[in-house]
C-alpha cells in the first residue's frame, strides 16, 4: 500500500508547494510506499525503445530535480518524466506560486522552473534505477541569460546518457520568450544544434527526442510544425503543456491567478490539438497526450484522438497514487467494450471527429 493514500487528506491541509515538497521527500526517502497494478497485456506499448506494460505515465513538472523518480517508480506508472531542467540552477517565481482550484479540477501554477541545476539534475539521474520503467528527461532554459542554441545541445548532451528519451520543452508559459522558441524557424535552428552538437538520434548521440508544445499555438501553424518534427527526425510531440486561457466558468477563488492552467478545464482544449497533431502526422511519429486525464474514460479518450502514451499530473496530485491503478484496469474495461484486442487498435481511430471538440 502507498503510504502517500493514507497521508494524502493530511497534505490536502498544507499549502500547495508545502504539500509536494513533502511528497518529494516521502517519495524520495523510501517513506512512500509501493503499490502494484495489475498486468493487462493488452494495454503494453513500445515506446523508447522499451515495452511498457501500460501507457499511462507522469507528466514532468512532479519531479523537477529527479529525485524521487525510484520512489515514483514503485507507484506503478508505465513510464516518468523528470525535469524541466536548466543548465544553471535557479529559484523560480517568487512565493505563493501553486494554487489549488478545487471546484474545477484544476491548478494553476507559476513556478518558474525552479530547479538545482544540470549537474545535481544527472547525479540524480545515476542513482535512478532505469531497468524498472522508463525514465524521461524534460530540459529548458534559464530565465536570465539563456542561449538557446547553446543551452539545448549543452543540456541534451549531459542528459542523453542518463535518460530513456529527452524533451525539449519551448511551452511553458512561467518563462518569458519561451513560447516563442515554437516558431517554426526558432525551433528548427535549435533542433540543427542539437544534432550538430551530438550528432543526432541515428549515430547515437542522444536518446529519442520530442517537443512539448503549448495548447494555445495558433493552429494555423501544425502543419510547418509536425513537418519540422518529422524532418528533423524526433521522435515525437507531447500535447500539451498547460493553458493561459481562463474559461468564463471557473469557480474556484484561485481562477484570477496568473500561471499555467492544468486539469479538468484543459482536457478539450489540449484532445482537440492532440487530435489535430495526429491527423497532420499518421503515425510517423509517437504521440503523448497530456492535459486533464483524472480517469479510465479521459485516458481512453486521449488515445482514441491520437495518444500512443498518456500523461497525468494533476490528478495524481489530487487523488494521488491509487488514480493510475483506477485508470489503468478501466482502460481494460474500455477495450472490452469496444471488442478491441490491444489498445494500439484504438489509437487515432477518433481523431477527426476529436479534432472538433470546443476547446
Amino acid at each position: 500500500m502507498a503510504l502517500s493514500a493514507v497521508a494524502a487528506p493530511w497534505l490536502r491541509q498544507l499549502a500547495p508547494e508545502t504539500a509536494h515538497d513533502a511528497a518529494i521527500a516521502a517519495l524520495r526517502y523510501g517513506l512512500a510506499g509501493s503499490q502494484s497494478i495489475a498486468a493487462d497485456p493488452r494495454l503494453a506499448v513500445t515506446a523508447f525503445g522499451r515495452t511498457l506494460a501500460h501507457p499511462i505515465g507522469l507528466a514532468a513538472g512532479f519531479d523537477k530535480n529527479a529525485v524521487a523518480c525510484n520512489g515514483l517508480a514503485r507507484l506503478g506508472f508505465g513510464f516518468i518524466e523528470a525535469g524541466t531542467v536548466t543548465l544553471r540552477a535557479q529559484p523560480g517565481n517568487p512565493k505563493p506560486r501553486l494554487f489549488r482550484l478545487d471546484q474545477d479540477g484544476a491548478l494553476i501554477n507559476r513556478m518558474g522552473f525552479n530547479n538545482a541545476g544540470i549537474e545535481p539534475f544527472v547525479a540524480a539521474l545515476r542513482r535512478v534505477d532505469r531497468s524498472r520503467i522508463p525514465v524521461g528527461a524534460n530540459i529548458g532554459i534559464n530565465k536570465e541569460g539563456a542561449a538557446p542554441l547553446a543551452d539545448y545541445p549543452a543540456l541534451v548532451r549531459k542528459v542523453a546518457p542518463h535518460a530513456d528519451y529527452i524533451v525539449i520543452n519551448v511551452s511553458s508559459p512561467n518563462t518569458p520568450g519561451l513560447r516563442d522558441l515554437q516558431s517554426v524557424d526558432r525551433l528548427d535552428a535549435i533542433l540543427d544544434a542539437v544534432a550538430r552538437e551530438t550528432g543526432g538520434r541515428e549515430t547515437g548521440g542522444h536518446p529519442p527526442l520530442f517537443v512539448k508544445l503549448a495548447p494555445d499555438l495558433d493552429e494555423a501553424v501544425l502543419p510547418d510544425l509536425v513537418s519540422l518534427a518529422v524532418a528533423r527526425g524526433l521522435a515525437g510531440l507531447i500535447v500539451s503543456n498547460t493553458t493561459l486561457a481562463r474559461p468564463a466558468d471557473l469557480a474556484s477563488a484561485a481562477r484570477g491567478e496568473a500561471g499555467g492552467l492544468s486539469g479538468a478545464p484543459l482536457f478539450n482544449r489540449s484532445t482537440r490539438m492532440l487530435a489535430r497533431v495526429r491527423l497532420l502526422a499518421g503515425g510517423r511519429l509517437t504521440l503523448i497526450g497530456a492535459g486533464g486525464v483524472a480517469n479510465a474514460e479521459q485516458a481512453f479518450t486521449k488515445c482514441r484522438a491520437g495518444a500512443d502514451l498518456v500523461q497525468i499530473y494533476t490528478s495524481f496530485v489530487a487523488q494521488g497514487p491509487a488514480v493510475i491503478g483506477r485508470i489503468v484496469a478501466g482502460l481494460g474495461g474500455l477495450l472490452d467494450r469496444y471488442g478491441c484486442a490491444r489498445l494500439s487498435d484504438i489509437t487515432g481511430r477518433d481523431a477527426d471527429r476529436l479534432a472538433e471538440l470546443t476547446p
